[in-house]
């Protein structure tokens, strides 16, 4: 790189992070979880205004690519984070009802968008094969586990059966969206179809090597050199499925996923200063730097300046597929599970939920090729929507019980265990 290619990064890296700052404050102010406020000023600094002329001035092309590479690190580190979370404590009856809630929140809003991409796609593209199709369903049926992590700590449901049923579902639904968003990928077609033999080795040395070393150094407690071999591992599982023809974010969500459970069993004693060291030290640089970089990359496809009658059309009828199926899905296991109707509500509209989970579905599928600029467009608009909807949402359903007890939230009896909380998420980024 030129000197003036080093100091236009470097401004453009200042200048993304004072905003992602300020927008992030504003969407706070408006009760929103600040992601929304990062991701709408990531869409702003795109195609969206001045149809990009801004954009091409504040980030010229000659330094596009390093700003793509700052994106991709902070995917893959908060890919490891999101890994890292999917180990939920909650009581025996909560985990019963977790399982059929987040069941219900998949298939029924995956059936859903694959029913409608058979024979529909957002910006007009028609589908060709099976992959389009399942990547619909994928793109209708995810939870963004981080933001509702956020929004329940925020409405101080953390502690709450509800909000403990909440996060249990919504962790066991991000395992089986990763999980379904692997097979399109794999759908999709590989350069060199061989090198994806190597995933289920891969995947017996992360369990019976790596796993067990993890458990060692957890007991050691010697937390710098973790936090080390923690950048090691995750960069270099990112890469193996990256080579073997997966997007590199199932690496780095797999190594979360096998640091989480290698700590299983383990006294707190051994693990837990380790633990808030290592989320500290990355999540202050994900948060406050990567991430936003990431938001602005993906708002650089974003264009809502170009959308027509039709295309709009094209978003209402998103909004009511997604919305609609994954409420009336969660409500109503929810209401099976003994909830009473307006708790069932809440959930549904917890789940609704799908803000940066949702926009890294999207922006594999757009690399992989299934979406095209105004299907990309739509379904990021769609995205934002409903999680901005999520907050009024509960407010109006919730206005008298912010932390109200077991007894409060369930018609049937109590879970088996009131004492056991959520895991503590306060260091996931918004």
């Amino acid at each position: 790189m030129s000197s003036h290619q080093i100091t236009l990064l470097f401004l453009d890296l200042a200048l993304i992070v004072a905003l992602a700052q300020m927008a992030g404050a504003v969407a706070r102010r408006c009760g929103q979880p600040p992601v929304i406020g990062e991701i709408v000023a990531g869409i702003l600094l795109g195609p969206t205004v001045l149809s990009g002329q801004l954009s091409e001035q504040i980030f010229p092309l000659e330094v596009r690519g390093e700003l793509g590479a700052f994106a991709n690190l902070g995917l893959a580190l908060f890919m490891f984070k999101l890994g890292m979370e999917s180990d939920w404590a909650a009581g025996r009856s909560t985990r019963r009802a977790s399982v059929g809630i987040a069941t219900a929140a998949m298939v029924f809003p995956f059936a859903v968008g694959a029913g409608l991409g058979l024979w529909w796609s957002p910006g007009g593209s028609p589908p060709q094969g099976v992959a389009p199709v399942l990547f619909m369903g994928v793109a209708l049926s995810v939870t963004a586990f981080p933001v509702l992590a956020r929004i329940v700590e925020d409405r101080g449901l953390a502690r709450a059966p509800l909000g403990q049923l909440a996060l249990a579902s919504a962790a066991l639904c991000d395992v089986l969206a990763w999980s379904m968003l692997g097979v399109v990928m794999v759908l999709c077609g590989i350069d060199t179809p061989w090198r994806l033999l190597w995933f289920a080795p891969y995947l017996l040395v992360m369990i019976a090597v790596v796993r067990p070393a993890l458990r060692a150094l957890a007991r050691s407690g010697r937390t710098s050199l973790d936090l080390s071999l923690i950048c090691i591992g995750v960069l270099a599982s990112a890469a193996a499925t990256e080579w073997m023809g997966l997007h590199f974010i199932v690496g780095a969500f797999v190594f979360g996923v096998v640091r989480t459970h290698a700590l299983g069993g383990l006294e707190k004693k051994h693990w837990k200063k380790g633990d808030a060291d290592l989320r500290r030290g990355l999540g202050s640089l994900d948060n406050r730097l990567l991430m936003p970089v990431f938001f602005v990359v993906a708002g650089w496809q974003v264009d809502l300046s170009g959308l027509d009658v039709s295309q709009l059309t094209d978003l209402v009828i998103l909004l009511a597929a997604a919305s609609g199926s994954k409420f009336l899905a969660v409500a109503g296991a929810a209401r099976l599970s003994g909830l009473k109707p307006r708790d069932s509500a809440a959930l549904g509209a917890l789940m609704n939920t799908r803000g940066l989970t949702e926009l890294i579905v999207l922006t594999a599928g757009r690399e992989l090729g299934l979406l095209n600029d105004v299907g990309y467009t739509l379904l990021v608009t769609m995205a934002v929507l409903t999680t901005m909807s999520t907050g009024p949402i509960l407010r109006r359903l919730l206005k008298d019980e912010t932390t109200a007890g077991p007894a409060a939230h369930m018609d049937g009896p109590s879970p088996d265990h009131p004492s056991d909380l959520a895991p503590d998420r306060s260091g996931t980024g918004g």
